[in-house]
């Protein structure tokens, strides 16, 4: 058993409170432990310089996290190298999902707004991201701005890693700051891989670690891909196998 009662194999608890905010397309607020981000989307009617006249669309992701998510205040507008790396491994992920030539001309930003940082902020910001993502399209497509949901497959993220011999499945803060091998994985619900993102912090990692970290992941992300199933029931249905 872990310090806060899991097993090695098991997800924290995933809340999410969808339309979170009024005034976005699509919203929710999504927590993961003690991790709580504010995901939104909406609609540009736009996209970059190298789409126009392509009639394909485009999705951009900002990330942030909050003055008071940690426990030393972020200073406020910040953007360093990993903010950077990190909100473009949302949008990647997110596009991933898309058909984006049914988007049309159209860009969907998706901002993500870590309010309480208690490890995973990158992998949950990609899973609430995606709610949000899915409820701005659906409320485009009830506004007939597009034809139908673009969606091809669901999208799951968590992270992994290896800590003192043992193989744990989305760590919090204490045990990604300690872990030997910390390891993000993203995969959609083909079981596909999206990015695979791992490093050795304190030692290096063998074949057989890689595959257990990997299979532990997938185990992980089919859980929050049913999760999203049961959430979206009304919608996904019609849309994703």
């Amino acid at each position: 058993m872990r310090d806060n009662g899991r097993k090695p194999d098991q997800l924290r608890d995933i809340k999410v409170e969808r339309k979170f905010i009024k005034y976005a397309q699509g919203s929710c607020l999504i927590q993961k432990g003690n991790t709580k981000v504010i995901c939104a989307a909406n609609l540009e009617k736009k996209v970059p310089f190298f789409l126009k006249g392509s009639n394909s669309g485009w999705i951009k992701a900002e990330y942030r996290m909050l003055p008071a998510s940690t426990e030393n205040r972020i200073p406020r507008d910040r953007i360093s190298g990993r903010t950077m790396e990190i909100q473009r491994l949302i949008a990647r992920s997110l596009r991933s999902a898309v058909d984006l030539d049914k988007l049309g001309e159209k860009t969907i930003r998706v901002d993500c707004d870590v309010i309480q940082a208690d490890g995973g902020t990158r992998t949950t910001s990609i899973v609430g991201g995606f709610i949000a993502l899915i409820d701005c399209l659906n409320c485009l497509n009830k506004r007939n701005e597009i034809d139908s949901i673009p969606i091809n497959y669901l999208l799951g993220a968590t992270s992994v890693g290896l800590s003192k011999d043992q193989y744990l499945l989305d760590l919090d803060y204490n045990e990604d700051s300690q872990a030997d091998v910390d390891m993000n994985v993203v995969m959609n619900s083909e079981e596909n891989f999206i990015e695979i993102q791992g490093t050795g912090e304190n030692s290096t990692f063998s074949q057989k670690d890689l595959d257990a970290l990997l299979k532990l992941a997938k185990k992980g992300i089919g859980e929050i891909i049913n999760y999203q199933r049961n959430l979206f029931k009304d919608i996904i249905e019609l849309y994703v196998k």
